[in-house]
């Protein structure tokens, strides 16, 4: 098939209440022209709904049926997604007919990596078929099951794209992306080579604590971090935690480190110390490719803190810039690759590769629904 244009979604752990929708007209392969994106709000209830399935998953833990409470935050995300597409699509002057699929990578409620040679298991809220009835528009969906299938960590699935865009912009094996979610995760590549993986946390941990000990959301812009001082005998402990030196290809779920690591500091040491783990791990994660990266390309949300950009800079020791300092936009990335992943299930064109989730061949995956 030729190129055509593409609608990505993408919602993330770190349940910021946005839903993350960009258009891209491409062939898999190739980058052609970047669409219009936005980052459109939830409606009321919904995000409280996803965090009470999150936190049902962590009970569940794969044993018995489902929770009850799964069906219906599937439900309500994908009919507001549905309707966020449809808007979306009559603001910036598009037909359903014009778009050639719909990449819904859905709502990760829950994670296992692959252990001890038992397969993992993952989870992601999101109805393919009820979202193609809605749009009138073919959707892939459940991107992430054929690769635990074939005994592969499901994650992460953004570097085939991470490297066009790194050679849309011309970066060398220098330079490497770093995508700053609920949880971190790294793209490195020179040539057809390509090395991936979580690094540990990002956002979820210090945002986690700041509403358990504030109700807000988050730590906008590492202001209450930036108030305290970082424990720098807990952050050395936590450093010493094994899935730091763990070879990759390896995954995390948003639960495998949490707020908790701060045990009784203050909100603000508590806030600095949580951050500065993330930002330090890293620095191990770098070590751990098969070449250094000098510079860091920052995408998703937790690029906006600028406390945490320091800190990626000071403790990996590696130059920290945002996407939008090389001409991508930062908020729209997540959501561009799961179009771009989209169009590759299309025509069959593989989604992981050994060096990225420990496949053993390059798979392809994805769901695909017809329109209706």
């Amino acid at each position: 098939m030729s190129d055509g244009w593409a609608i990505g979604l993408m919602t993330g752990t770190v349940l910021d209440g946005n839903i993350d929708i960009a258009m891209l007209r491409t062939d898999g392969e190739r980058i052609f022209e970047f669409g219009p994106y936005e980052l459109v709000a939830y409606p009321a209830g919904i995000v409280p709904l996803l965090r009470e399935a999150m936190q049902a998953a962590i009970q569940w833990r794969f044993v018995g049926s489902e929770p009850e409470i799964f069906a219906r935050a599937e439900r309500a995300l994908t009919t507001a997604q549905s309707e966020a597409v449809n808007a979306f699509l009559s603001r910036h002057g598009f037909e359903a007919k014009q778009i050639s699929a719909i990449g819904f990578h859905g709502q990760t409620v829950l994670h296992v990596a692959p252990q001890n040679g038992v397969k993992g298991q993952t989870r992601q809220l999101g109805d393919g078929a009820l979202m193609a009835d809605i749009t009138g528009i073919t959707t892939v969906h459940d991107f992430r099951s054929a690769d635990i299938k074939a005994g592969g960590q499901g994650a992460p699935l953004a570097p085939v794209y991470h490297r066009a865009l790194l050679e849309q912009i011309g970066a060398g094996a220098d330079t490497a992306i770093l995508n700053l979610g609920g949880v971190a995760n790294i793209s490195w590549c020179r040539g057809s080579e390509m090395a991936a993986f979580d690094t540990g946390p990002a956002n979820a941990p210090v945002n986690d604590w700041v509403r358990e000990h504030t109700g807000g959301e988050m730590d906008r812009d590492g202001a209450i971090a930036a108030q305290g001082q970082v424990d720098e005998a807990l952050l050395e402990t936590l450093l010493a935690h094994p899935y730091m030196t763990q070879r990759y290809p390896k995954s995390l779920d948003r639960n495998d480190f949490t707020s908790s690591m701060a045990g009784n500091l203050s909100l603000e040491d508590g806030a600095a110390t949580l951050t500065a783990f993330s930002a330090a791990a890293v620095g191990k994660a770098l070590d751990l490719l098969p070449q250094r990266p000098t510079r860091l390309i920052l995408c998703g949300g937790g690029r906006k803190n600028p406390y945490l950009k320091r800190a990626i800079a000071d403790r990996a020791q590696v130059e920290a810039c945002v996407a939008e300092d090389v001409g991508l936009r930062g908020d729209a990335i997540e959501a561009e690759c799961f179009a771009y992943l989209a169009m590759r299930s299309l025509r069959d064109l593989p989604l992981s590769y050994p060096a990225t989730t420990g496949v053993s061949a390059p798979i392809c995956g994805g769901k695909i629904e017809a329109r209706a």
